[in-house]
């Protein structure tokens, strides 16, 4: 069954007005135990249930939200957004720079290659569960996550411009979108 695009940018619309979906208390130290079981690092903010604002980042230094980071080879963010269909339903990690976040909550952020200007993907948080500081662009970030590509209805292009976001637009209003959701998000501010 396909969702028409009027209601799916109805329900971004809303899904970024409201706050984060309720999660157990429980979660976060959870996500700290199974992340000790598997000798990875805890995460540095609660994997969910965080309060949006909450994660501040240094004007030096960094932080850390979501799940730790995959292991696995780097993947270049130029060569995802050259060819996104080759990588579109698979999970990667990437690092780039910090173009923009949303300015209301940290709930997307658009990255950039790190030595190019130009294009750049969006980054979502998977199942919503955790947001970037607003104040992340500038800010290097690794992260692992799924890359998608879709078509954003003009309703969403204009919500997500009205927040921050560049996007380039077809004549009807829509803009094609090179996105990643990811998992987790390692900020640096050197």
């Amino acid at each position: 069954m396909r969702s028409s695009p009027a209601i799916l940018s109805v329900f971004l619309l809303a899904a970024c007005s409201a706050g984060p979906p309720a999660r157990p208390a429980e979660q976060p130290a959870a996500a700290q135990t199974a992340a000790a079981q598997t000798g990875a690092a805890a995460p540095a903010t609660p994997l969910a249930g965080s309060v949006p604002g909450a994660v501040t980042l240094p004007e030096h230094g960094s932080a850390a939200v979501g799940a730790p980071l995959q292991k696995g080879e780097l993947q270049s963010l130029a060569a995802i957004l050259a060819s996104p269909e080759a990588y579109a339903g698979k999970t990667v990690l990437v690092e780039g720079k910090v173009r923009a976040a949303c300015t209301r909550k940290g709930c997307w952020m658009e990255l950039a290659p790190l030595k190019e200007a130009g294009a750049a993907c969006r980054i979502k948080f998977k199942d919503y569960a955790f947001f970037v500081p607003t104040s992340s662009v500038g800010a290097d970030a690794r992260l692992s996550g799924e890359v998608k590509v879709r078509t954003l209805a003009p309703e969403e292009v204009a919500h997500l411009e009205g927040e921050g976001a560049h996007l380039t637009k077809a004549a009807d209003g829509s803009a094609q979108a090179v996105e990643i959701t990811a998992t987790g998000v390692e900020l640096t501010r050197l």
